[in-house]
């Protein structure tokens, strides 16, 4: 048997998944106790189950993860055969190299924790940088759900004559695959990043005018990459760009400066709860998750 439980602001994502797999959500009670502590309770039997615990890891990523070791924890207390996780946003990825002496390469630390808490892992796309894959990361089995299907799909259901553009070098994983699943062309442009909300966007090409662009980044945080490119584009003559992104981070008011900026506007996969969410990634994550039930 499979039981599935949400991490708190996660509870659609899990109801989602539990109808793939043809299973319930097991209820639970997290709270903070007057000093801050945290109670967790699990109001469900799981003896014997494979337990999912569902939860993307934002915002607030370092209680949440905590409160995701907690229940853990307290599925195992109580007879699970397994715990995984479901994380459709994995944070702690961003830090992945040590810049300047003194500094924690922090995706290291987490993968070393996560790996000692849940037996195995599911995420959407991480932010795979300097690290080639998870599989060098993680202590468990580790599976990345594919959003490109999903955005593809919404891309030729929703935009007239699309014209895909990826941001930096980093963006041309994705890009090229939703560019090959909705038979579109696409163009990767150069970033040069001067800090946390400075960056710099080449011109894109001009041949392409006539088409719509659209912007594709996996993480919108600051948005200042997607702003910027929206910049660059207006600037060459096209037509206003619709931003799509991966994961609906939104750290700073980024809605009114992309439009600002020229945009048509935005949309996100549901990986983190977000007013933009239009794509639905609960296919991919089912299809990743399967794999390790029952085993």
């Amino acid at each position: 048997m499979t039981a599935v439980i949400a991490v708190p602001g996660s509870e659609t994502q899990a109801a989602q998944l539990a109808q793939r797999l043809g299973t319930e959500v097991i209820a639970t009670k997290v709270r903070q106790f007057p000093d801050g502590e945290v109670y967790v309770r699990i109001d469900g039997p799981v003896a014997g189950d494979d337990v999912i615990l569902v939860g993307s890891l934002y915002p607030s990523p370092a209680e949440r993860f905590l409160i995701v070791a907690f229940l853990a924890s307290t599925a195992r207390d109580l007879g699970a055969r397994k715990v995984g996780l479901v994380a459709p946003y994995l944070a702690f990825m961003r830090q992945d190299v040590q810049f300047r002496s003194g500094e924690g390469v922090t995706s290291n630390y987490f993968a070393k924790l996560v790996s000692g808490v849940v037996d195995w892992l599911v995420t959407v796309d991480p932010h795979l940088h300097r690290h080639s894959s998870l599989d060098g990361l993680y202590a468990i089995p580790t599976t990345i759900a594919r959003s490109a299907s999903a955005i593809a799909a919404w891309i030729a259901s929703e935009v007239k004559h699309p014209f895909l553009i990826g941001p930096d070098a980093e963006s041309v994983q994705w890009v090229s695959a939703i560019a090959q699943d909705c038979n579109a062309p696409f163009v990767i442009l150069e970033k040069t990043r001067r800090g946390d909300r400075d960056v710099e966007i080449s011109k894109p090409p001009s041949e392409w005018n006539g088409h719509t662009p659209v912007l594709i980044d996996d993480i919108v945080s600051t948005g200042k990459t997607l702003i910027e490119a929206t910049r660059q584009l207006r600037a060459a003559g096209a037509s206003p760009p619709m931003c799509v992104a991966i994961h609906a981070v939104f750290a700073d008011a980024v809605l009114d400066e992309l439009r600002d900026a020229g945009a048509a506007g935005i949309v996100t996969c549901d990986t983190i709860s977000h007013a933009s969410n239009r794509i639905s990634v609960c296919d991919s994550i089912a299809e990743a998750a399967k794999r390790y039930l029952d085993r």
